[in-house]
């Protein structure tokens, strides 16, 4: 149980006593500093503690986001602090300083004003960031007189608090249809959730399920199947919505929940892509071609999406004249929300498709879709990172080179060129890889041991292209660009194939890999840095890998069988231990308390 320090005696009448139980604290009532101190030390080095004015007066939900959210360390609203385990040691020696009267300006033992305020100030003075949640309309103050305390009790009366938590559920920036078509409603099944004790992961968990029953549906091929499909599919993105909507309606962010809301999305959308894919099968028409080039397109856009906002991170991005005069019409807002094909556009208009089309219109359509957004937002951010004069920082230049998934190979060829790699740059050396390695796949005969070479010769551009630091204004391009060559080379390889599961087991390969590149995303995401390096090794890094298929191309000539079940084998290899290891991850101590909010386009 968390504790909670009120900083002198209740105020009569005031239900922060109680506010603050109900709210999971135990409370505490110290005199001044010294025995606030004193207090601090006896809670177990474990908890969480609080610190609150007694004269507060607010609403029950912003004492709720000031001192229950378990992303940050610390946080604050006027009157209250809350320091987790990590926070704790700043906190005791402010409350030191204060006893002694260095900090708070009084003599030690007397009950100071404005505590609360004050420690934080001192954390933030400490260097840990205390986090301030926007609290809108919401009323949280320290009246210093009866008549500032009626007026502050009349202020809170006059907010809808009910209101303000639900609207505070939903994203404040989201897609047209989730927007207009979702959440209205949705929010509402959040606070039916929470007021029955269900929690964000066991709703994320129905999403899956659901998601995985509509692709079992549209496998089965029949008209029936694919209206249930389509159906169960927009059921899945409620409750998909749902989850996020009930972590910030009760605060309930954890470490699994980041997990499993990090990756389910991409489960269920590569699942039942692989059910329309077998549902086609059943009626003669073979579309896993277009489910893997779907994925291998989404997957891409996404490492783009990724790549740039890390790169940027920390600095600004000059947007261009144009984006700036359509920001002031509000249509042009929501038509770019739209145009780009966000999570919600795209799996309504896959679950419409389903319904009334078949599995290869599906295809085609999100392909082209997918391919027009991923045209548009990377033409926006080209243009941005040509205009941009602030450098790139040292966190950003890491983030990159983590996301380019380099392997040992690499490595090596990196630290033999690192300082002689003359006037090439990162992004024209990975454009010249990708290219050859793509153009081998699809020029040269199945089975050619030429492609070994040139394969040869893409781990030598990859080593080049991550020489030096990706520091330069395009250098976000280099982690798409050897996806792009990863992705491509194995679909192509296996559509040229002699072999009816080639497809098949090149979309579980695909699929694997993809996962370890979205962990370590969301691994950035949450601060904590790359995967190990042991893992990246172990796996092959992007070169490794196109290595070894091409190699398994050349010995499998005339023996498509053969290559299936090679690249099948590679598959499992790859999904054990990226997802041993990412279980592993985030579910140790040291995951992140975070709730992934949605894909960025």
């Amino acid at each position: 149980m968390s504790t909670a320090i009120l900083t002198g005696p209740p105020v009569p009448g005031s239900s922060l006593d109680a506010d603050l139980r109900s709210l999971g604290f135990h409370v505490e009532v110290a005199s001044g500093p010294h025995e606030t101190s004193e207090l601090l030390a006896a809670v177990p080095a474990g908890q969480r503690v609080a610190v609150v004015d007694p004269r507060f007066v607010g609403h029950l939900h912003a004492l709720r986001l000031a001192l229950t959210d378990p992303r940050f360390p610390a946080a604050a609203a006027p009157g209250a602090l809350t320091a987790q385990p990590e926070a704790r040691p700043a906190l005791a020696r402010a409350l030191e300083a204060a006893a002694t009267g260095t900090a708070a300006g009084g003599a030690p033992g007397t009950v100071v004003e404005g505590l609360a305020d004050t420690l934080a100030e001192a954390l933030d003075a400490d260097g840990v960031a205390v986090h301030r949640p926007g609290l809108g309309t919401l009323v949280a103050a320290v009246p210093a007189d009866p008549e500032a305390r009626h007026q502050a009790r009349a202020a809170v009366e006059a907010v809808d608090e009910e209101a303000v938590r639900l609207r505070s559920a939903v994203k404040a920036h989201d897609g047209f249809f989730t927007t207009f078509f979702i959440s209205p409603y949705s929010r509402y099944i959040a606070r039916w959730c929470a007021r029955r004790g269900l929690t964000p992961n066991q709703v994320t968990t129905a999403s899956l399920l659901t998601a995985l029953i509509a692709a079992g549906c549209a496998a089965t091929g029949e008209r029936g199947g694919y209206v249930a499909a389509g159906v169960l599919l927009l059921v899945s993105f409620v409750l998909d919505c749902t989850d996020g909507q009930l972590a910030r309606y009760s605060l309930q962010y954890s470490t699994m929940g980041a997990w499993l809301d990090a990756t389910f999305d991409r489960a269920k959308e590569y699942a039942f892509y692989a059910g329309l894919a077998l549902g086609a099968a059943r009626n003669g028409d073979e579309v896993w071609a277009l489910a893997l080039g779907a994925m291998v397109l989404m997957t891409c856009r996404h490492v783009v999406d990724f790549s740039f906002n890390e790169a940027n991170a920390g600095g600004t991005a000059t947007a261009t004249a144009l984006s700036n005069k359509l920001d002031g019409v509000g249509w042009t807002v929501w038509a770019r929300r739209m145009i780009i094909l966000p999570i919600g556009e795209r799996w309504a208009m896959i679950a419409v498709l389903t319904a009334v089309t078949s599995p290869r219109t599906v295809f085609w359509a999100l392909i082209v879709g997918c391919a027009f957004g991923a045209c548009y937002t990377t033409a926006g951010r080209l243009l941005r990172s040509l205009r941009r004069r602030a450098p790139r920082t040292e966190a950003a230049a890491r983030a990159l080179a983590a996301l380019a998934d380099s392997g040992p190979l690499a490595e090596l060829q990196a630290r033999l060129l690192r300082g002689r790699s003359g006037a090439v740059g990162p992004v024209p050396a990975a454009a010249l890889g990708a290219a050859l390695m793509i153009a081998g796949a699809l020029y040269l005969p199945f089975g050619d041991v030429r492609l070994i070479a040139v394969a040869v010769l893409y781990v030598m551009a990859a080593g080049l292209a991550v020489s030096r630091p990706l520091t330069g204004p395009l250098d976000w391009l280099v982690p798409p660009l050897f996806r792009a060559a990863e992705y491509v080379t194995v679909l192509v390889l296996a559509a040229k194939a002699d072999a009816a599961q080639a497809l098949p087991a090149a979309f579980g390969l695909v699929a694997a890999v993809a996962y370890h590149h979205y962990d370590t995303v969301y691994r950035i995401r949450g601060g904590t840095g790359a995967p190990p390096a042991w893992l990246v090794r172990t796996v092959g890094g992007h070169e490794g890998r196109t290595l070894v298929v091409a190699v398994i191309a050349a010995l499998s000539a005339n023996r498509g069988n053969d290559f299936t079940s090679a690249l099948t084998a590679l598959a499992v290899a790859v999904a054990l231990v990226v997802l041993v290891e990412s279980v592993r991850f985030w579910v140790s101590s040291g995951a992140p308390a975070v709730h992934d909010e949605g894909e960025t386009a």
